[in-house]
Protein backbone atom coordinates (compact mmCIF):
# COMPACT_ATOMS: atom_id res chain seq x y z
CA UNK A 1 0.00 0.00 0.00
CA UNK A 2 2.13 2.90 0.87
CA UNK A 3 6.02 3.56 0.59
CA UNK A 4 7.72 3.62 4.04
CA UNK A 5 7.31 6.78 6.00
CA UNK A 6 4.64 8.48 3.06
CA UNK A 7 3.09 11.36 5.01
CA UNK A 8 0.19 13.33 4.47
CA UNK A 9 -1.74 15.93 5.68
CA UNK A 10 -3.19 17.65 7.35
CA UNK A 11 -6.26 16.26 6.77
CA UNK A 12 -8.94 18.36 4.91
CA UNK A 13 -11.58 15.82 6.45
CA UNK A 14 -11.70 13.22 8.91
CA UNK A 15 -10.32 10.00 7.89
CA UNK A 16 -11.76 6.25 9.15
CA UNK A 17 -8.72 3.60 7.60
CA UNK A 18 -9.84 0.14 8.10
CA UNK A 19 -6.39 -2.89 7.61
CA UNK A 20 -7.62 -5.25 5.66
CA UNK A 21 -4.03 -7.08 5.44
CA UNK A 22 -0.66 -6.97 6.57
CA UNK A 23 0.60 -5.05 9.71
CA UNK A 24 1.43 -1.37 9.81
CA UNK A 25 1.81 1.82 11.77
CA UNK A 26 0.53 5.07 11.94
CA UNK A 27 1.70 8.28 13.30
CA UNK A 28 -1.05 10.95 13.71
CA UNK A 29 0.46 14.79 14.69
CA UNK A 30 -0.92 17.81 15.37
CA UNK A 31 0.51 21.35 16.46
CA UNK A 32 2.77 21.47 19.36
CA UNK A 33 4.74 18.56 19.26
CA UNK A 34 1.53 16.68 19.98
CA UNK A 35 1.65 13.34 18.19
CA UNK A 36 0.45 9.48 18.40
CA UNK A 37 1.73 6.32 17.19
CA UNK A 38 -0.31 3.00 16.68
CA UNK A 39 0.62 -0.10 15.57
CA UNK A 40 -1.79 -2.38 13.92
CA UNK A 41 -2.60 -5.41 11.68
CA UNK A 42 -5.32 -6.60 9.72
CA UNK A 43 -9.02 -5.72 11.16
CA UNK A 44 -7.92 -2.94 13.23
CA UNK A 45 -9.24 0.59 12.44
CA UNK A 46 -7.86 3.71 12.80
CA UNK A 47 -8.94 7.31 12.90
CA UNK A 48 -7.67 10.41 11.93
CA UNK A 49 -9.21 13.95 12.82
CA UNK A 50 -9.62 16.74 10.86
CA UNK A 51 -6.85 18.64 10.20
CA UNK A 52 -4.07 16.62 11.44
CA UNK A 53 -1.23 15.61 9.68
CA UNK A 54 -0.74 11.67 9.37
CA UNK A 55 1.96 9.28 8.56
CA UNK A 56 1.18 5.18 7.35
CA UNK A 57 4.39 2.93 7.20
CA UNK A 58 4.20 -0.70 6.20
CA UNK A 59 5.97 -2.36 9.00
CA UNK A 60 5.43 -6.15 7.68
CA UNK A 61 6.79 -8.20 5.22
CA UNK A 62 3.59 -8.39 3.28
CA UNK A 63 1.65 -5.63 1.35
CA UNK A 64 -0.41 -3.61 4.06
CA UNK A 65 -3.95 -2.83 2.53
CA UNK A 66 -6.28 -0.21 3.64
CA UNK A 67 -9.56 0.60 3.16
CA UNK A 68 -10.09 4.35 3.95
CA UNK A 69 -12.90 5.70 4.17
CA UNK A 70 -13.43 9.74 4.43
CA UNK A 71 -16.27 11.55 6.11
CA UNK A 72 -16.67 13.90 2.85
CA UNK A 73 -18.21 13.85 -0.73
CA UNK A 74 -15.05 14.06 -2.44
CA UNK A 75 -11.41 13.11 -1.65
CA UNK A 76 -8.80 15.83 -1.46
CA UNK A 77 -5.17 15.60 0.25
CA UNK A 78 -2.24 17.75 0.74
CA UNK A 79 1.08 15.86 0.72
CA UNK A 80 3.38 16.67 3.35
CA UNK A 81 6.49 15.88 1.72
CA UNK A 82 4.80 18.45 -1.54
CA UNK A 83 4.31 21.30 0.99
CA UNK A 84 7.37 20.97 2.62
CA UNK A 85 9.15 20.84 -0.98
CA UNK A 86 7.40 24.15 -1.96
CA UNK A 87 8.02 25.80 1.60
CA UNK A 88 11.23 27.88 1.55
CA UNK A 89 14.27 25.31 1.51
CA UNK A 90 15.70 27.55 4.62
CA UNK A 91 12.67 27.53 6.55
CA UNK A 92 12.04 23.79 6.48
CA UNK A 93 15.70 23.14 7.20
CA UNK A 94 16.21 25.38 10.18
CA UNK A 95 12.79 24.72 12.10
CA UNK A 96 12.94 20.80 11.22
CA UNK A 97 16.44 20.34 11.60
CA UNK A 98 16.76 18.57 8.19
CA UNK A 99 19.75 17.38 6.71
CA UNK A 100 20.68 17.52 2.50
CA UNK A 101 19.29 14.06 2.65
CA UNK A 102 16.23 14.23 4.01
CA UNK A 103 15.85 17.47 1.49
CA UNK A 104 17.36 16.64 -1.53
CA UNK A 105 14.75 13.69 -1.51
CA UNK A 106 11.53 16.43 -1.48
CA UNK A 107 9.68 16.42 -4.52
CA UNK A 108 7.37 19.63 -5.72
CA UNK A 109 5.41 17.13 -7.59
CA UNK A 110 2.69 15.04 -5.82
CA UNK A 111 3.78 11.41 -5.65
CA UNK A 112 0.95 8.69 -5.53
CA UNK A 113 0.83 6.81 -2.10
CA UNK A 114 -0.25 3.80 -3.82
CA UNK A 115 0.37 1.82 -7.15
CA UNK A 116 -2.60 0.17 -9.14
Amino acid sequence: MARRGDQHGPSLVSEVETAISGQGRMGVFADSGRNRTFDYQAGDVGYVPFAMGHYIENTGSTPLRLLEMFLAPRFEDVSLAQWMALTPGELVRNHLNLNDTVMNSLRKEKQPIFRP
